[in-house]
């Protein structure tokens, strides 16, 4: 079985095409600068073949009918017709509280995506015109939603309301959601496997750390915690996100700067985080270089960083009352070895204890806990396009 994955951003649309028997990827590629002059589609196969091409895409349906005319291709293609794929997989932000697990798509389902879009405006309408654009070109083609947000939705109350009048809970829908929930459960769920161990029987913190980064508690194979919260902004300290911090400081700051909410939103967004504290960059590729020139608040950017994300792993086997493994994944988790050193040293006390020749490695599964660590600690390259093709694939089947 062939599966699409399709993720649609404002202005782009990144696919991959999966053969499900093999867990493949058969090909994959990105629409960009879509309704923007220029635009252009980069299309690569499993065996090597690619080409970047400027084609005129005035809205997602001409990017849709794009990645079909390159996957069916003579020249570029994998596949030789469109029948050959049996569904499409979205990956979508929010899913409010409507959407506790991946659903076929149906008119149903998209008037209540829509009403989810105050929760997420920014990422939801660009999920819901790449389902719309994919229903137009395929329309015999079954569609399924996966939201980055479903996997934390069984967390309990106590978890995810916030200390501020109820009545905000229930007008406006305002508490901890959650997000990158598809990269969360597929690295526990590859923990389990790894660990020889059913899911059900281990209390995992998995760490999702990347440009956006958050951190869950996974009890049993569920949620019970997580860092981000009302909106991707919580948590950490990201790479242009400011992360957790006390609210106060947001009026303050507005009234001294003289900034409206929308100004604010873009300091908190966009020029805050590691970027903001080391006055550097956002990639912390760039801050280990500037930090080996000696900048001092390059240094202490990654400090904070790693700080941060040692206080959540301890408040997290806290919650669950235990932890037998620490999963690192994404850009920074899976590749970013001093990173990796850095929130580990001095958790000792909980049973944390890597070996440092096995943590020298980038970009691969492995454990890189000493033989008698009591709590594993694994490094799990993420993979959440087939995530979503297991969950379309199980759904429509």
């Amino acid at each position: 079985m062939k599966i699409l994955v399709v993720n649609a951003g404002s202005s782009s649309l990144k696919y991959q095409l999966i053969n499900m028997a093999e867990e493949k990827v058969l090909a994959k590629g990105l629409c960009d600068r879509i309704g923007l002059p220029g635009s252009l589609i980069k299309h690569k196969t499993h065996d090597d073949r690619s080409v970047t091409k400027e084609i005129e895409m005035k809205d997602h349906k001409d990017a849709i009918a794009s990645l079909i005319k390159v996957l069916t291709h003579e020249e570029w293609g994998v596949i030789e017709s469109l029948e050959e794929i049996k569904a499409v997989g979205h990956r979508v932000v929010h899913g409010g509280e409507k959407f506790i697990k991946s659903v076929i798509i149906d008119e149903n389902v998209m008037k209540t995506l829509e009403e989810c879009i105050e929760l997420a405006p920014l990422h939801n309408p660009p999920n819901i015109t790449g389902i719309r654009a994919c229903q137009h070109n395929m329309p015999n083609v079954p569609q399924v939603a996966v939201f980055d947000t479903a996997f934390h939705q069984t967390m309990p109350k106590k978890a995810y309301i916030y200390a501020l009048p109820y009545e905000y809970y229930e007008k406006y829908n305002v508490r901890k959601f959650g997000f990158h929930g598809t990269s969360h459960k597929y690295v526990a769920e590859r923990a389990a496997h790894i660990l020889g161990k059913p899911i059900e029987q281990l209390k995992i913190v998995t760490c999702h750390l990347g440009n956006g980064s958050s951190i869950a508690a996974v009890d049993g194979g569920k949620t019970v915690d997580t860092s981000m919260g009302f909106t991707p902004l919580a948590g950490l300290a990201m790479g242009t996100r400011c992360g957790t911090i006390d609210p106060a400081v947001v009026t303050f700051i507005m009234q001294k700067e003289g900034l409206t909410p929308e100004q604010m939103d873009t300091v908190m967004n966009k020029k805050s985080g590691v970027l903001g504290i080391s006055g550097v960059s956002s990639d912390f590729r760039d801050l280990d270089e500037a930090v080996k020139q000696g900048n001092e608040r390059a240094a202490l950017a990654l400090e904070i960083f790693a700080y941060q994300v040692k206080k959540f792993i301890g408040a997290y086997a806290c919650a669950m009352g235990g932890l037998d493994a620490i999963v690192f994944t994404a850009g920074i988790g899976e590749n970013n070895i001093e990173m990796r050193s850095m929130i580990c040293e001095d958790l000792e006390f909980l049973g944390v204890s890597i070996d440092e020749n096995k943590n020298n490695t980038k970009g691969i599964e492995i454990d890189i806990s000493k033989e008698d660590a009591k709590v594993r600690t694994l490094v799990i390259p993420t993979n959440e396009e087939l995530a979503i093709a297991k969950e379309t694939m199980k759904l429509i089947n």
